[in-house]
């Protein structure tokens, strides 16, 4: 994994994609994944499905303006798939509620990506860069029946660490991945178990 820095949230690459910074322009890519009912339905209560092209870039640049006021490694990136700039998902390292005490990792993908493995490598790459930036721990915080996202955070090492309703006032799973978590080195009899 490679970042540039220079701009207030980092360009971040790996094999196949590139973390960047989010830009209005991505609107119509972005709604394919904001506005997709697959992907909606798995958004915490602070963002609803986005229905049309104005509105999704009006949330564009509220993450565009938010990204200007957090310190890194906390931010949101579009991950654009390398080999043709095409925006396939959004991620991004956020401070989690009440407290801000906790960095949450996030990705959305577009459905037509799903199962080709580029939500690990996202995962990956942004972990990789928060643990950079003397983060200790990343949580995700992911709805019981989320299958899919489930599956993700384990294959890169996350553990369950149990359920609260102090995220958003929803029963949710809470996932902690350490550096030494993501150690994809480590023989396969040391990292903890997949599940299909």
């Amino acid at each position: 994994m490679t970042a540039t820095t220079g701009m207030k949230t980092a360009k971040l690459t790996s094999e196949r994609l590139t973390l960047r910074t989010w830009r209005v322009d991505d609107a119509p890519a972005a709604l394919e994944i904001y506005g997709h009912p697959e992907v909606a339905r798995w958004l915490n209560p602070t963002m609803d499905q986005v229905r049309d092209l104005a509105t999704m870039r009006v949330v564009l640049q509220q993450w565009i303006a938010e990204d200007a006021r957090l310190a890194p490694p906390a931010g949101r990136w579009a991950i654009e798939r390398t080999q043709d700039g095409r925006v396939i998902g959004g991620a991004a390292l956020l401070p989690l509620p009440p407290g801000d005490e906790d960095l949450e990792i996030a990705w959305h993908l577009d459905p037509a990506m799903w199962g080709n493995g580029y939500a690990n490598e996202a995962v990956f790459t942004l972990a990789s860069w928060a643990f950079r930036h003397e983060v200790d721990e990343v949580f995700a915080v992911v709805r019981p029946e989320n299958t899919h996202t489930a599956a993700t955070v384990r294959e890169n090492g996350m553990h369950w660490v149990g359920e609260t309703t102090k995220y958003f006032g929803l029963d949710l799973q809470v996932f902690r991945l350490r550096q030494a978590d993501l150690d994809r080195s480590a023989p396969t009899a040391h990292r903890p178990p997949t599940h299909d």
